[in-house]
């Protein structure tokens, strides 16, 4: 496929920290040369790029989550091999290339009364190069982990999903946000609606949405979809930790039952830096203890959206992003402690 940028041993090895008596996931994750090798391929997990922000400017947000890839692979390449990872378990395919449409993002004059209409513009086509390449991963029956970029990305992973499957997927998105804006340009705000009204996209249930960001004519709209449904973060504030697992366990069952897809937007989570950071929201703890316990066997893949890691938190983003992302593969389900 053109617009991969296909990633080998090379390309990652100077992320690597390498420690005598100790081996690294990069040390022993496997490596893609082709879409076409993919259904030969041990591992289950394919990690894909996406270094950009152009959906989320389209939605007059901040930019930032270009860097969110290789904060990511800084951290991810250096987890531990040892008794309770999985590096056999995944390989990366390399990253969607982007670079000349974020070339030509940054030229556009931000006072021109089409800045946003040109952005939405370049959004359609990041769409056109994503989901062929989630259809191919999915239709060589592997399961894509994709980083990084705003939720325009949604739209690409859905769509992908839908056409390799030959069906309407479902989906969960753990988000502040629904994204279910008009059909308007396309930009990150809008990837679910536009999946929706295309037939992509069944069963939707958005997970910790924000009662002060979501416009009352949205509310509306999913009253009148018996198809989507939506817990408010408001709700969850004050209960424990069990009722809460509870809560986004039910929300799962409600996708679950037939291929879904797995949407987790860092706005969500309590201070993590991203393109709409929150004060108040989920704790990182309680995404990691789902991802650790639920039974993904329908799950068809993973995004991880939104975080815009800087110069002095790109550390803590990465870790944050690898946690969920090791967490997703692990084969233990229930974690027994030894005393």
């Amino acid at each position: 496929m053109q617009h991969i940028q296909f990633y080998n041993f090379e390309d990652i090895q100077y992320k690597i920290a390498t420690r005598e008596g100790e081996t690294k996931f990069g040390e022993k994750i496997g490596f893609v040369k082709s879409t076409a090798e993919l259904s030969n391929l041990k591992q289950k997990y394919i990690l894909l790029g996406i270094p950009e922000d152009i959906g989320i400017r389209a939605n007059y947000g901040k930019p930032g989550a270009a860097k969110a890839w290789d904060a990511f692979l800084n951290s991810f390449l250096n987890i531990q091999v040892n008794e309770y990872t999985y590096p056999s378990n995944i390989a990366i395919l390399g990253e969607l290339a982007v670079k000349d449409l974020m070339d030509s993002a940054s030229k556009f004059d931000k006072n021109s009364p089409d800045f946003y209409t040109k952005l939405g513009e370049l959004v359609e086509e990041i769409d056109q190069r994503l989901s062929p390449v989630v259809e191919a991963i999915l239709a060589a029956e592997k399961t894509p982990i994709i980083i990084g970029g705003g939720h325009n990305n949604a739209y690409g992973n859905i769509k992908g999903s839908a056409k390799a499957l030959k069906s309407a997927i479902n989906v969960l998105n753990i988000d502040a946000h629904t994204d279910l804006r008009q059909l308007e340009h396309r930009h990150s705000g809008n990837g679910f609606s536009f999946a929706k009204s295309e037939g992509f996209l069944h069963r939707y249930f958005i997970f910790g949405l924000h009662q002060n960001y979501t416009p009352q004519y949205i509310f509306d709209q999913i009253k009148e979809d018996e198809n989507i449904e939506f817990q408010l973060f408001e709700y969850l504030m004050w209960k424990d930790s069990n009722f809460f697992q509870k809560s986004l366990k039910s929300a799962a069952d409600f996708v679950a039952k037939e291929a879904f897809g797995l949407e987790i937007d860092c706005d969500s989570i309590k201070d993590f830096p991203s393109s709409a950071q929150t004060p108040s929201g989920i704790q990182l703890e309680e995404i990691r203890s789902f991802l650790k316990t639920y039974n993904f066997s329908n799950c068809k893949y993973l995004h991880l959206c939104e975080a815009a890691p800087s110069v002095e938190n790109s550390g803590q983003v990465g870790k944050a992003l690898s946690y969920l992302v090791s967490d997703f593969i692990s084969e233990e389900k229930i974690i027994e402690l030894k005393m």
